[in-house]
């Protein structure tokens, strides 16, 4: 926090004008394709008008209702509300105030809102809050009213919402009448957050609090329930209330646990709790499990999970490449986390990890063309099949492709909303400090006490270091601007108005603090070396292997650019590597250059085994590519590795 004791503000996606570069194509390609895409899969399954299918129809086969549909819903208007921030469609937003209005037209007289209890268990309302998602599908159709709301200033689903929020705050909380609950998926705290954010109604607040707060507590909710349901507590289907974080009280949890997207989602929900409210405690247990999260359980993608069986965590260095669940939507929420914790503790380490989970391990989950997605993301792929895949549920076809579609979509709209709204994440402010964490080609503007400011930005970011800032004032305004040195730079330089200028870095930030006058310009030059970047010694997995960093981007091998056997391919601790700028890849990409030897024996006999000392070994020299991990699987089908065997 600030001098005050405030948290930073945030600039909306609505000040941000991308131009240019990596996240302006992104976001054409989100707002033409994804978006759409999107839309006609929720069409097609029915999630558009589920409050309005009959319960014959829908028992019946004839038009399926899931618990968790109007989540999806949920992201895809919040997405379409960050669009029109940016890029107003009058055709996009009739389609969206249709949509909305179907869900209006849902909503019980009570304010209830669920599309599933209000078609198909009309009597199972808030019966099981540990499995059935009703707070979680609540939390995301909060986010997109707030969104929708700011983008358009129509009230009809924000109205709803509010509505919805007042039914379950009365429903829920402290006092001896209401039901001492909370959802056993973590979600409606960022959407309680965001409707009081936008409607300054301080009940949505305290609800939120009450949800972190009561998480875990004695007597166990989730116990009480299920035996109200006739049900036997010890007999949850996952065994263990770690699977929810809410194996004990949230300040008392020091290891990021269980179901990864449920727990980022906690800890970002609970980071905003804390910045409106002053909690130091909860401040405290949230840096905590950070420390754990990004020091023992992160891979090198940011992405979260290694494990199928709960979606989560394991436990300390577990990260296997191949098996590895990284679901996209975990790297989603790790971005939220990482960006409420900077704006109550401004420290790059928030911002250097969000900046990671934005360009690998999220982005990795949309193919470029921007229709096919990914759910899990592994970080080597090998082309097999499966004979128990019927069983395992695990996407292990011959080759790892994304889909169009999943039964359980909820990654693809996630993906659109983050891509939509990235303009949110370049920028926070404080009364006098200016905080660039996100450095892209456009224009930003934010409201200081001292004046209006305006910086445009001219980069090539992330593919090259350089970036020039210009203030576009309408007079001398005095603040501080704060640069984030990344913490894969090794060395910077900052120029202003052509001058090599000093700056104090300060938990990650060159602080550059004079009165800024209109036409002033910043030049930062990033030093940006191609890292081989060494896992922790206990990490098995990675034992005796690099992986490829340049910026903030890690790179891996695909067997369309190197053959196959990428596991045979070693490079050279002596190897010199390159990073060069493909124009013709992908609608132009930053490649890893290098020379490497493939180590192979030069015959073998027969048998799985043989003894080595009958082996001769060549080890041909050959040149490698790789290629942005985000960007696997967009062409020939094959190998893909991250990480790579070192001599």
């Amino acid at each position: 926090m600030h001098a005050n004791g405030q948290p930073l503000t945030s600039i909306s996606a609505a000040k941000v004008s991308l131009t240019g570069g990596y996240w302006a194509s992104r976001q054409v390609i989100n707002r033409t394709v994804t978006i759409p895409a999107i839309y006609h899969q929720l069409e097609r399954t029915g999630r558009t008008d589920g409050w309005h299918v009959h319960e014959n129809d829908a028992r019946h086969g004839h038009r399926i209702v899931d618990k968790f549909w109007d989540s999806d819903l949920g992201k895809w208007l919040e997405a379409v509300g960050y669009s029109l921030m940016t890029h107003p469609d009058p055709d996009l937003e009739k389609l969206a105030d249709g949509v909305i209005r179907g869900i209006a037209d849902g909503q019980q007289p009570d304010g209830y809102l669920n599309s599933y209890f209000t078609v198909i268990e009309p009597d199972q309302k808030w019966r099981n809050l540990r499995d059935w998602h009703e707070l979680y599908d609540a939390g995301h159709l909060m986010e997109s009213a707030a969104a929708y709301y700011q983008a358009t200033g129509k009230r009809m689903l924000l109205d709803a919402l509010t509505r919805y929020a007042d039914h379950i705050d009365e429903r829920f909380g402290a006092e001896a009448e209401k039901r001492h609950g909370y959802c056993g998926h973590p979600e409606v705290e960022l959407g309680l957050i965001k409707l009081y954010r936008t409607t300054g109604e301080r009940r949505y607040l305290n609800l939120a609090k009450y949800f972190v707060d009561e998480r875990g507590q004695s007597p166990h909710y989730f116990d009480l329930e299920a035996a109200e349901r006739g049900e036997d507590p010890r007999k949850f289907w996952f065994k263990t209330y770690h699977y929810c974080q809410a194996h004990k009280p949230l300040r008392e949890q020091t290891a990021a646990t269980g179901h990864a997207v449920r727990a980022a989602y906690l800890y970002a929900g609970a980071a905003d709790v804390s910045a409106h409210t002053g909690d130091s405690t909860l401040l405290d247990a949230l840096r905590v499990i950070w420390d754990d999260l990004t020091s023992h359980q992160m891979y090198v993608t940011g992405g979260l999970g290694p494990a199928h069986a709960n979606e989560g965590f394991t436990f300390g260095y577990d990260l296997p490449n191949e098996s590895a669940y990284a679901e996209t939507c975990a790297s989603i929420a790790l971005v939220f986390w990482a960006k409420s914790m900077f704006d109550i503790d401004p420290d790059s380490r928030y911002t250097d990890v969000m900046e990671r989970a934005l360009y690998n391990g999220t982005m990795a989950g949309v193919s470029y063309e921007g229709q096919h997605f990914f759910y899990a993301n592994p970080l080597t792929s090998y082309p097999y099949v499966n004979p128990y895949e019927h069983f395992s549920g695990i996407n292990t076809a011959k080759h790892y492709r994304r889909e169009e579609w999943f039964d359980c979509p909820c990654c693809p709209p996630n993906l659109a909303r983050v891509v939509a709204n990235v303009g949110a994440y370049v920028l926070s402010h404080s009364a006098d400090t200016l905080y660039v964490h996100l450095y892209t080609q456009g224009s930003m503007t934010a409201a200081l006490p001292t004046g209006q400011i305006r910086i445009d930005q001219q980069t090539n970011y992330p593919w090259s270091g350089d970036v020039q800032l210009k203030m576009m004032v309408d007079h001398a305004v005095p603040f501080t601007l704060a640069l984030r040195i990344p913490n894969w730079c090794p060395d910077f330089e900052v120029r202003v108005n052509g001058s090599t200028t000093s700056a104090d870095v300060v938990r990650g930030y060159a602080r550059l603090t004079r009165t800024w006058n209109p036409g002033d310009t910043v030049e930062l030059m990033l030093a940006m070396p191609v890292d081989r970047i060494a896992a922790h010694p206990k990490v098995r997995h990675d034992a005796g292997t690099i992986a490829l960093q340049h910026g903030p981007i890690v790179y891996c091998l695909e067997e369309v650019d190197n053959g196959a056997e990428l596991a045979n391919l070693v490079i050279p601790r002596e190897a010199v590597l390159r990073a060069e700028f493909d124009g013709t890849l992908l609608g132009g990409v930053g490649v890893v250059t290098g020379e490497a030897v493939r180590a192979e024996p030069l015959a073998w006999s027969s048998g799985l085994y043989q003894p080595q000392r009958v082996l001769q070994y060549e080890n041909r020299p050959v040149t490698f590519k790789a290629i942005p991990y985000s960007l696997w699987a967009n062409r020939e089908p094959g190998e893909m590795r991250v990480w790579m065997r070192e001599s």
